[in-house]
């Protein structure tokens, strides 16, 4: 374990931190020194990735519904109990919405919305008292391009993504109002190769991994013509975390390859 990594003496819960961008994020934080709680709604999948991660540094797990309210008081107090505090959290449960406005029925609109907004209202309001103990602490709020271009059949994921990124400034400017020396940022990928994407092609069927001729395309729309990948994600969320960003608040990264900038 790096004692004296970027992140020594942090403290991290990372939400959706099983798989994906979640574990890389995991992963990057335990070599930078950080002490990580991974929490899943797979029950199964937490303490396996963070068994995987034991040789790392000190991490634990625990089951986590990011939609319910107890859950989350339950996770943040198994946070205090397990790690001593904590300094970081990163809201990174999501899942992939597809859908035009016409074609989104109600029940998967709340489902998109409970699951990619809501967990980061419930999540950030509870950890406030915590992440006050452990001040100079940060916020990261994973939101995608998605939150910042729109697209035709996406209506309930543009629409939470977008309100992650609203949530994230008004959440900055509150800590700063009150003095607090916690800011809030959002991190906003496009397309990355994970179980997420294959939700994208999966369009209501079962997923699949995609081919390399569905992954050329998708990298063609980006001007650097690649995907974004979980460890490009995993290396923004290690500078939010850092103290090197203490000047960093109600700010985006887009990690989009310049798509956005056409």
């Amino acid at each position: 374990m790096n004692k004296a990594g970027r992140l020594a003496g942090k403290t991290a819960l990372i939400t959706g931190g099983a798989g994906g961008i979640g574990q890389a994020i995991a992963t990057a934080f335990l070599r930078e020194g950080a002490a990580v709680m991974i929490s899943d709604i797979d029950a199964d999948a937490a303490p396996a990735a963070a068994e995987a991660h034991a040789a790392q540094g000190t991490v634990d797990a625990c089951r986590h519904d990011v939609t319910s309210e107890d859950s989350w008081a339950a996770a943040l107090e198994a946070t205090r109990n397990s790690l001593g505090g904590l300094s970081v959290l990163v809201n990174n449960a999501g899942v992939w919405i597809s859908g035009s406005v016409e074609a989104t029925d109600l029940d998967t609109w709340r489902k998109g919305m409970a699951i990619n907004l809501e967990s980061v209202f419930l999540g950030t309001k509870l950890a406030f008292p915590l992440l006050r103990e452990s001040q100079p602490a940060s916020i990261i709020n994973l939101s995608s391009i998605a939150g910042l271009v729109a697209g035709h059949n996406i209506a309930a994921y543009n629409a939470a993504k977008a309100g992650v990124w609203m949530l994230t400034k008004s959440t900055a400017l509150h800590a700063a109002h009150k003095g607090d020396d916690i800011r809030c940022n959002s991190i906003h990928p496009f397309f990355i190769d994970t179980g997420l994407l294959e939700d994208v092609f999966a369009r209501g069927g079962a997923r699949k991994a995609l081919d390399v001729d569905q992954k050329e395309r998708l990298a063609q729309q980006t001007p650097l013509k690649r995907l974004c990948t979980t460890d490009d994600v995993a290396h923004a969320a290690l500078y939010l975390a850092s103290d090197e960003s203490r000047f960093m608040t109600g700010s985006e990264i887009k990690l989009d390859g310049g798509l956005s900038a056409m």
